[in-house]
């Protein structure tokens, strides 16, 4: 819950921004209406004095133009959509760091309506399911989950909610969504038809406890998971950031063996699986310490390997024997543990 909710004049022009302040208001928030557009207020000269008030902040306002125009998201999804930008959760990891400029407010977005329009615009185009003759029948697939955690904040925006039954009343295309929560329940009883794919994402047990401050325990995350399953969602898990933590094997086993028993027996499970190693950047790495000096996530550029993005950026990713090793593992394991899922990639 955040301490207040700030909503700018040109989000109260919008069905969606007033529905959004009404549910604040119903939660007992100290919704104010701001006079203008603007976000201010939140930088400090203390890095952690921002990091708090930014935390503690739901900024609801209309996405610009470039925001609401899809953006390719390879390898997860043929586009990317955003619902909001910004997360409530406090994972000293986070990839949002140093990719979302300024404090990280979490950013709800009042023009829902635009922002879908966009999609038919866009079905049949791209270059992951779109392309894909083994995943065509999935449909253009678009991701709501780059730069927020929709269930995170779905009791205050009913964003994914209105999303699920907008995709669900559509043929060509489908949703796509990650989380680190389990509050599940507004959405077991929607129009999805199938046509949302709810991922969880889940890690080793020293990752989950150590890192991954203000999100639902990892249990909790499965048994949500089993619910979407039982409901007919297709369900995946995002195992991510994987990280080589001592004993790592015997943790990601559990894990693995943890996620068999939660969809054990579930009629017609269709259940995905997405590997993503642990990653930073130079920026990123100076963000994180600065939101969190006292942190033990290992960020050791010497025992890195670097890798070029497509805009020229350095990324510090693990050594090749490292990631081999890690994907000979997960391989492995999720074809002997969950032999009916899918392993859609490994990054």
């Amino acid at each position: 819950m955040p301490k207040r909710v700030l909503v700018t004049a040109a989000a109260r022009e919008c069905p969606h921004g007033v529905a959004v302040a009404a549910r604040c208001e119903r939660l007992g928030l100290d919704v104010v209406e701001l006079s203008g557009n603007r976000l201010t207020g939140l930088k400090t000269d203390d890095p952690r004095e921002s990091y708090r008030l930014a935390k503690s902040t739901l900024f609801v306002h209309v996405a610009p133009p470039a925001a609401r125009r899809p953006q390719p998201i390879p390898p997860s999804a043929d586009w990317r959509i955003d619902l909001a930008r910004g997360c409530p959760a406090h994972c000293q990891y986070c990839y949002l760091a140093g990719s979302l400029p300024g404090p990280p407010v979490t950013r709800a977005y009042a023009n829902l309506d635009e922002i879908l329009a966009e999609v038919p615009t866009h079905e049949d185009r791209g270059t992951v399911t779109s392309a894909s003759a083994e995943r065509a029948h999935e449909g253009t697939t678009f991701e709501a989950s780059c730069y927020t955690d929709p269930l995170g904040i779905e009791h205050l925006t009913g964003s994914l909610s209105a999303t699920i039954e907008f995709f669900g009343a559509r043929e060509r295309s489908a949703l796509r969504f990650t989380t680190k929560f389990d509050d599940v329940e507004p959405l077991l009883g929607l129009a999805h038809n199938g046509r949302t794919r709810a991922r969880f994402s889940v890690n080793a047990r020293a990752v989950a406890m150590g890192f991954e401050g203000g999100t639902a325990p990892i249990p909790a995350r499965l048994g949500a998971l089993r619910r979407m399953a039982q409901a007919g969602y297709p369900v995946g898990l995002t195992i991510a950031p994987i990280m080589p933590v001592p004993d790592w094997r015997d943790q990601y086993e559990d894990l693995l063996g943890a996620v068999a028993a939660a969809t054990d027996g579930v009629p017609g499970l269709d259940l995905t699986v997405e590997l993503i190693t642990h990653r930073f950047t130079e920026t990123s790495k100076q963000v994180l310490l600065d939101w969190y000096p006292a942190t033990k996530l290992e960020m050791a550029e010497e025992q890195r390997s670097v890798k070029r993005t497509k805009f020229g950026s350095r990324k510090h990713v693990y050594p090749a024997p490292v990631m081999r090793d890690l994907r000979q593992f997960f391989e492995r394991e999720i074809a002997e543990r969950l032999p009916g899922a899918r392993l859609l990639y490994f990054t």
